[in-house]
């Protein structure tokens, strides 16, 4: 039975203009078509004049478009049919392949950049390389690294040479900052996210004002941590140490949120670095 709706899918209704248009012709003369088409033709019970009156179309509106050219030879039955993949051109395929690749390589960055960061300062150790984030893995060659690429506006580009997009990526997502969010399950989350994060590069430029006051509160995070260590030894202090950072981060985030119009807000504090907080951003 599957084989028997097989042979018959060409009777589906988008190709009746076609069966139509190519029973006329055999209505006219038997030996117009293709055998197997011959062979079909003669099994039917349909009377040729009601075949080419619907070829015509309704009365009111005639059919003028033919799907069959007058000199055009009857196709086969099934055999014949072009095979779709085989009319797309070499370099048409070629292109779509390396669109194709050139995203997977980018997806590759957002979800594994952050393993190959640099994370660093002193550069003794240097990440290990990757293996999907090398472009070699997705079959680009280095005679691949100066052809554009078309990728949609992804990145900000429209089509850029695979060199530019490595570049970029790289920059973005493999620098001194890594980062991880595409495991969030709410995509306006996620596309938010990665819109802040691919615009900038990842990289934030800071004034040397804003610098000098970064490192101010860093140092007074620090002295602070230092000064009870000698001062208490032994104390239970819920220390700092190794996340300093959390003083100019925490301050800029209230900072930045009272000029977007946020009035309240609520800490949930741990238990790491709480006296540096009531100290230096609470007092």
């Amino acid at each position: 039975m599957g084989n028997s709706s097989e042979k018959l899918s060409f009777l589906a209704s988008g190709n009746g203009a076609f069966v139509e248009e190519l029973y006329s012709r055999y209505a006219e003369d038997h030996g117009s078509v293709d055998p197997d088409w011959a062979q079909f033709f003669a099994e039917l019970a349909d009377e040729a004049p009601a075949v080419v009156n619907g070829l015509k179309g309704p009365s009111w509106s005639p059919r003028s478009t033919r799907v069959i050219a007058d000199d055009e030879p009857a196709p086969a039955l099934i055999e014949s049919a072009p095979v779709g993949p085989e009319t797309i051109s070499s370099e048409v395929r070629s292109a779509t392949l390396d669109s194709v690749q050139a995203l997977m390589l980018i997806r590759s960055h957002r979800v594994r950049g952050h393993l190959y960061c640099d994370l660093d300062p002193l550069g003794i150790e240097q990440p290990a390389p990757h293996t999907e984030l090398d472009p070699e893995s997705y079959g680009f060659t280095a005679a691949d690294y100066d052809r554009d690429i078309y990728v949609h506006g992804i990145l900000g580009f429209e089509k850029a040479p695979l060199r530019q997009i490595v570049d970029k990526l790289r920059r973005t997502y493999c620098g001194n900052i890594g980062v991880e969010y595409m495991h969030i399950t709410s995509a306006e989350e996620k596309i938010w996210i990665q819109g802040r994060i691919e615009s900038g590069q990842n990289n934030t430029d800071f004034t040397d004002r804003g610098k000098t006051e970064i490192l101010t509160r860093l140092t007074e995070a620090e002295g602070l941590e230092r000064f009870i260590h000698v001062k208490y030894p032994g104390t239970k202090r819920f220390g700092l140490d190794g996340g300093e950072a959390l003083m100019p981060a925490l301050e800029q985030i209230l900072k930045r949120g009272s000029q977007l119009g946020v009035e309240e807000a609520v800490i949930g504090m741990p238990h790491r670095g709480r006296l540096n907080v009531l100290a230096h951003l609470l007092n």
